[in-house]
């Protein structure tokens, strides 16, 4: 009831009648071909060029003084709107701009975009998905994530990984959301491909600093991906046929301009094609079995419209990585088998319910789930001739994470010059920590015993509120309070989380921006400083182990130099409490509290960054430079003194390239560098004789390191180029388009991970000598791709 009561003081404080003589325009701004909701697009007077954005949805909602008014629209890729309204009453209209792909060149240069130096919000950055499917890519996949880390700020964690490390933070620190649900697992093949699937995927936005208030849970930044609604016109279709996956996308209207579905899959299928091979090796062998990997996606959305004031949307995504190792080997009458099998996935879901109360409130109600889970089995025995199971021996491992979650979000403009963002959310969270399943079946009887973590459950509870308000021409700030709360075994943790973002207009284009914002996040990831392994566990707060803190200030200057080019450079400086790791010696299969094995610690990152970009026209892409120092410090790690992170790095460039050479020809190119991570060495090896037993005279030997630092040396610099060409071809029913190109074209052995070794050699006086060396180990020379895609 008192959420009723302030919709309907909302709704009488924005009428017409106590506001003066002006009226509301709202509706939605479409694509004209597919009717697509176009998100953040610019919707203004032409004249005073007061304005709003679209929402998520594409609705927007835009009070004008009565009479005769000039509404103007623009958004990336699309030619500009202009009509002129005669406003007696409030108006609702549909927008449907017209793709510049299907203008002449001439048009396109006319072409209006957002201009960076208008807005309050830093540090995001947009990145059209026009623009990442044209940039070369590992093995010709199209991959989201990669793209994200040619950005500054961002990096990867090393050779062909998928994960994001943002300005200074980790993985988890990331609040990745696919239609609104987060994502805990973002990486297929232990990392060198996301889970996101390009052509399923309508907008990317990047959020590294100066958090609105509607976003909370994580320490380091936004990923927020919005997929298609569906083609609501005609069947339109795409697919692709690469060297190691296939995909195909199907989208159309079930209902004309009512209700509209895409769906789109992904699979590997190297295991299907070595399969007849493997099979073989294995009869050679005398021997029955097979082995492989392969992983998936799956992607579908519905959107159904009601009316004017009501729509649904319903998604849904499953993905699952798998790799399988089996083999039987006769013996007389029996099979011994060894099995060993390693899978994780995530699968989410979301429906949302749109609704507008009147041309100046709007609002979205979601119910989401997300699913992450890890299993492995390995394990022998014995089988007949007819392959049942006679014995067996065999030692499972499962973990995970589950959420069921609800929200409702409200949108608010009550005038150009305030856009009001209010809502609150709860979720249900299941940790499973990590648990074992021994299975051993002897003469038909069975013994099973399961050891390990219990199960945590917990709740998140949100609500925030943020004001976008124009103060004066010159003065934009975004102000917002994000509170949020976590109960969890008996205990319950509060926290009250001010953001401020402020926008201050220079002449010509350029503006002053600031930000300050802190962050909660009651969830954590342990990891091994590593490769991105699935066998990363997410673990809760809890009465031992604190929350996760972080604030961060930052300082910019946005210049839009003219209508295709946008320059940013920002400093920033974040904090960070509360960081989790494992303790020396400790790892993930172990059968004690997980709390034990970890230790908490404080962290830092401060950095300055460079971003020159253009987004449109024949040549398009940008320049990324990054200078950055991240440390940690743990009290029961490296003797409590501070360290280098292991993604530490220095100086970080990146650059890409688009050009259309024609109609026909597209080709695009990537440059990135980045300084070498921090590893932990040993500066020396000693060999250390003890006896082998109390009255044995032998003697063993044992290499003793001596380490003084953690993170204590550099790996070499990384440098990579990658290349590709697309020939197009317009066929009379479809489009065709073949992909070739190269990672790492001029083959640079780059580091993947350096060891220390020990070379002897005889010196000139004949005595054997022994040198402590360090070996470099690369992972990826030049890899070619090839790749044919279609669409209709």
């Amino acid at each position: 009831m008192r959420l009723i009561y302030w919709l309907l003081l909302l709704q009488i404080f924005s009428s017409p009648q106590l506001t003066g003589q002006s009226f509301t325009i709202s509706g939605y701004i479409q694509d004209a071909q597919s009717a697509e909701k176009l998100i953040a697009a610019n919707i203004y007077n032409a004249e005073t060029f007061d304005g709003t954005v679209s929402n998520n949805f594409g609705y927007f909602s835009l009070t004008l003084d009565a009479g005769p008014q000039k509404l103007a629209a623009s958004y990336i890729g699309y030619q500009s709107f202009e009509t002129t309204l005669n406003l007696q009453s409030d108006t609702i209209i549909t927008i449907e701009l017209k793709s510049t792909a299907e203008l002449k060149e001439v048009e396109i240069i006319a072409e209006r975009q957002k201009d960076i130096s208008q807005s309050a919000q830093m540090s995001e950055i947009d990145v059209p998905i026009s623009q990442i499917k044209n940039i070369p890519a590992f093995l010709g996949e199209t991959d989201v994530l990669k793209a994200l880390q040619l950005l500054p700020g961002v990096q990867s964690g090393g050779e062909g990984q998928s994960g994001l490390y943002i300005r200074g933070g980790s993985p988890d620190q990331n609040l990745i959301l696919l239609d609104g649900t987060p994502v805990y697992n973002v990486s297929h093949l232990f990392g060198f491909f996301s889970v996101f699937n390009s052509d399923a995927i309508k907008d990317v936005r990047l959020i590294k600093g100066g958090y609105p208030a509607r976003y909370g849970g994580r320490l380091s930044s936004v990923v927020d991906i919005n997929l298609k609604e569906g083609n609501m016109k005609s069947i339109h279709g795409a697919g692709s046929i690469g060297i190691v996956s296939s995909k195909f996308t199907l989208e159309g209207p079930i209902i004309k301009d009512k209700t509209s579905f895409i769906v789109s899959g992904r699979r590997t299928y190297i295991d299907l094609l070595l399969k007849p091979v493997i099979q073989s090796e294995f009869r050679d062998n005398g021997e029955e079995g097979d082995t492989g990997y392969y992983f998936y996606d799956l992607n579908a959305k519905i959107n159904h419209v009601f009316s004017e004031k009501d729509r649904l949307y319903a998604s849904f995504y499953s993905g699952d990585d798998r790799f399988y190792f089996n083999v039987r080997e006769v013996d007389g009458d029996f099979k011994d088998f060894t099995k060993s099998d390693l899978g994780w996935g995530n699968i989410t879901s979301a429906i949302r319910w749109n609704h507008v109360w009147n041309p100046k409130l709007f609002s979205n109600l979601t119910f989401t789930m997300s699913h992450y889970n890890l299993d492995t089995e390995v394990g022998y025995g014995t089988n007949n001739l007819n392959n049942d199971i006679l014995d067996e021996i065999s030692i499972g491992y499962t973990s995970g994470i589950r959420d069921f979650a609800a929200k409702i979000d409200f949108d608010w403009v009550p005038n150009p010059n305030h856009f009001i963002r209010f809502g609150i959310s709860g979720i249900d969270h299941l940790f499973k920590p990590g648990e074992f399943e021994l299975f051993q079946l002897e003469a038909f009887e069975e013994f099973l015993e399961v050891l390990g973590q219990e199960e945590v459950d917990a709740q998140e509870f949100d609500a925030y509120i943020e004001d976008d308000w124009k103060v004066t021409d010159k003065f934009r700030v975004n102000a917002g309070l994000h509170a949020s709360g976590f109960n969890v075994q008996g205990k319950f943790y509060t926290s009250a989380q001010p953001r401020l973002s402020m926008r201050y207009q220079l002449k010509d284009g350029q503006s002053i921006k600031a930000s300050f914002a802190t962050m909660r996040q009651f969830i954590h990831l342990l990891s091994f400083e590593g490769i991105g392994l699935p066998t990363d566990l997410w673990l809760p707060t809890t009465e031992r182990v604190l929350p996760q803190d972080s604030w961060q200030v930052a300082l910019g200057y946005a210049f839009k130099i003219n209508e295709d080019w946008d320059l940013t450079l920002e400093a920033y400086y974040r904090s960070m409490s509360n960081l989790i790791a494992y303790k020396e010696g400790s790892g993930l299969f172990e059968l004690n509290d997980w709390q034990d094995r970890i230790t908490q610690g404080n962290g830092d990152s401060k950095g300055i960054e460079l971003f020159l970009q253009k987004k449109t026209g024949r040549f398009n892409g940008w320049l990324g430079y990054t200078l950055s120092f991240t440390n940690r410090q743990f009290d029961e790690l490296n003797f409590g003194n501070e360290f280098p992170y292991r993604y530490d790095r220095r100086h970080d460039i990146s650059l890409v390239a688009n050009y259309e050479l024609g109609p026909k020809v597209h080709i695009a190119g990537t440059w990135v560098y980045g300084t070498g991570n921090a590893v932990t060495l040993s500066n020396n090896q000693y060999i250390a004789w003890h006896p082998r037993l109390r009255y044995d005279r032998s003697f063993l030997n044992t290499t003793v390191e001596d380490i003084t630092d953690r993170n204590n040396f550099r790996m070499a610099p990384y440098h990579r180029l990658d290349i590709g060409v697309n020939f197009i071809k317009q066929k009379k029913k479809f489009k065709r388009i073949w992909s070739i190109g190269a990672y790492n074209a001029y083959s640079n052995n780059n580091p993947f991970f350096v060891y220390g070794d020990t070379e002897s050699y005889t010196d000139d006086n004949g005595n054997i000598v022994s040198d402590y060396v360090l070996k470099q180990q690369s992972l990826f020379p030049i890899i070619p791709y090839v790749k044919y895609s279609f669409e209709f």
